[in-house]
């Protein structure tokens, strides 16, 4: 039960200070702080994408509208942040990383899954696609994530 506790800690904190680096990125970028209402389902973020195919998969594509996807985008922004945190907790009992390379290479590793999961999805692109600027920042926030969650872990 302390591990699981300690996991979701963890994953608080990993996606605490993804967040405000995004935040921060954000507003250096001049670009709004808070997720706006998308005209569009295609330029919604991707969390909110995948709850949108989700209700559709079931049969209920009206159960999340488009004026809902900055609430569900912070939702399961936060759901999967602190759920990986969990996963990272399972790992470093059984791999033993130090902070910094588990951290290093959890980081990468959920930026390496997104693309694996939101590309068959037809959500992102495949990553060959994006500009290099563009994808270094992405990776940037997940090493942020992955150092936090880790760092967070030790120190629990």
């Amino acid at each position: 039960m302390r591990l699981l506790f300690r996991g979701i800690a963890a994953g608080i904190v990993g996606t605490a200070a993804m967040t405000a680096v995004q935040l921060s990125a954000a507003r250096l970028r001049g670009q709004p702080l808070q997720t706006p209402v998308p005209k569009r389902w295609a330029d919604a973020p991707a969390p909110a994408q995948v709850v949108k195919k989700a209700a559709s998969a079931i049969g209920e594509p009206r159960l999340v509208t488009r004026e809902d996807a900055p609430r569900v985008t912070n939702v399961v922004h936060w759901g999967y942040g602190t759920l990986l945190g969990v996963l990272y907790a399972l790992a470093a009992r059984a791999l033993r990383p130090g902070a910094f390379s588990g951290g290093v290479g959890f980081g990468a590793g959920v930026w390496s899954a997104s693309y694996a999961e939101l590309v068959p999805l037809g959500i992102y692109k495949p990553p060959w696609r994006y500009p290099a600027p563009e994808l270094a920042l992405d990776l940037g926030y997940h090493l942020v994530y992955g150092l936090a969650v880790a760092e967070a872990y030790e120190r629990l």
